[in-house]
């Protein structure tokens, strides 16, 4: 239907995540004659449970589980450089449930000397193997992929010098980049910050692993937990859609790409395709009108299924006209790469690192590909509390770093300006060019927006008080951090 909204998350929960637990239900009464009928459905309930939890998984179950495991045990050990038990604690933990369960019992093989991870998927089945390649994070291969024997993307080379990047004044670099608050202020925030990290005053059960604020540019609390710090990478999931509106933003400042022309997607490029006139703006505000396999659909097979984003996110037939429907959906933004990508031709490898994320300082962002080298920048995406600050103050100054001009004038406006059909639920005020648009209804300031991912990842920018919010975690499904709650209280205690 014309407008409808299919805005919820993927199975992957990238976005905003509803407490599960927020309204309990009321309990009915039940008459005394009940208890022995009740007390053996609750006997079945449990053994239904304990067989399903010990059922045989299927062997594509398995494979997904082993891919899962290898991936983020790849990137953990060689970008974020965690030890493998930081990681299971971690990253490991947050599993899809289908999968979960199965994972640790998953055997591991590490090559520390040839930065690979291997990991057992079943009895006959081929292990799952994900590859570090440098500067760009770990690559999965396909199912059945060896290492040393496919062909990986090319390395990322001539970097800048981390020792000298940091040496830097903030926000480029790491020098000189906090301030000291008035007392009472200074105390007031420090407490939002402690119940922020103690997991209970703004989600039961979350796990915050980071909480970084900036005002008037410069930090004023920032606080770490969980193994993590100050260069430590986590991933992103969903705020890498938001990195991705930047860089198209990056582009059309080059005059490379142009939002409002039909996406240059080599996979629609047959006469008479439909999907062929679908721009770019679509794909970034999530209304292609392309059909999913539900509200933000699942992309097992790309995220650790060993597929490539251009197996699986060109296959989609359209559903709707585009621009009659949101639907938030990781195929939209990993075709926006993708159409990037093709506009960008042989710099498409280098782009997003020579033309933003270093010019930024985010030297310790990481963009992971598919094995065929294609970015995965829905979800797959490395980045430390900092850098994430320094993407949110790009877009708080209005696409100018340090006096240069990088996003085109008035892209940040139109990217935070609600265009077409809407999410409908009460947890936003809208959506942008793959932000999230937040106000007043969420207890915040007019104009305040958010960049937002699955586990916990958000930061929230306050135009009106020169505010931005970080917080990173490693929440577990079934929980949810109120992300909206933490900046509206560290907006009250800066008052």
């Amino acid at each position: 239907m014309a407008g409808a909204d299919r805005g919820g998350l993927c199975g992957g929960h990238d976005g905003p995540v509803r407490d599960p637990r927020a309204q309990a239900p009321v309990r009915p009464r039940h008459h005394a004659g009940w208890k022995p009928v009740l007390a053996l459905l609750a006997a079945l309930a449990v053994s239904a449970q304990a067989g399903a939890q010990t059922a045989v998984p299927d062997a594509r179950t398995l494979a997904l589980a082993a891919g899962w495991k290898a991936s983020f045990l790849c990137s953990g050990l060689f970008v974020a450089e965690q030890d493998e038990a930081t990681i299971a604690a971690n990253d490991l933990e947050g599993a899809n449930p289908d999968i979960a369960p199965h994972i640790a019992g998953l055997p591991v093989r590490i090559d520390r000397t040839a930065k690979y991870v291997e990991v057992g998927a079943g009895d006959g089945a081929p292990a799952r193997v994900a590859q570090f390649v440098g500067g760009r994070g770990c690559v999965q291969l396909p199912i059945g992929g060896k290492a040393g024997q496919v062909p990986m993307p090319p390395s990322l080379v001539g970097g800048p010098d981390l020792k000298t990047t940091d040496a830097r004044p903030w926000p480029h670099g790491d020098r000189l980049a906090t301030a000291s608050l008035p007392g009472a202020k200074r105390r007031a925030l420090d407490l939002v910050v402690t119940d922020a990290l103690a997991g209970s005053r703004f989600g039961v059960d979350t796990r915050t692993s980071a909480v970084l604020v900036v005002l008037d540019g410069k930090i004023v609390a920032e606080r770490y937990a969980r193994g993590v710090g100050t260069h430590t990478p986590q991933r992103t999931f969903s705020v890498a859609k938001s990195l991705t509106s930047a860089l198209v933003g990056r582009a059309v400042a080059m005059g490379v790409m142009e939002p409002m022309e039909p996406a240059h997607v080599p996979e629609w490029g047959t006469p008479g395709d439909p999907r062929a006139s679908i721009t770019v703006d679509q794909l970034l505000r999530m209304q292609s009108g392309l059909w999913t396999n539900g509200p933000g659909n699942r992309t097992d097979a790309l995220y650790y299924g060993g597929s490539t984003v251009t197996e699986t996110a060109g296959a989609a037939p359209l559903e709707v006209p585009p621009a009659t429907r949101f639907n938030y959906a990781n195929n939209d933004t990993l075709l926006a790469a993708r159409a990037l990508e093709i506009d960008l031709g042989e710099a498409a490898h280098t782009f997003a690192y020579t033309h933003l994320l270093w010019s930024t300082g985010m030297t310790r962002t990481t963009i992971e590909s598919d094995w065929q080298g294609h970015p995965i920048l829905s979800s797959q995406v490395w980045m430390t509390a900092r850098d994430m600050a320094r993407l949110a103050l790009l877009h708080l100054n209005d696409g100018v770093w340090e006096g240069q001009r990088l996003l085109p004038e008035g892209w940040v406006a139109d990217t935070l300006t609600p265009v077409g059909p809407q999410p409908q639920r009460d947890d936003v005020a809208g959506y942008g060019r793959a932000i999230w648009l937040l106000g007043p209804a969420q207890g915040l300031p007019a104009g305040s927006y958010a960049f937002l991912g699955n586990r916990g990842q958000y930061a929230i920018v306050v135009p009106s008080r020169k505010l931005v919010v970080v917080r990173r975690g490693f929440d577990l499904p079934g929980t949810a951090f109120n992300f909206a709650a933490l900046a509206r209280d560290v907006v009250t205690a800066l008052q």
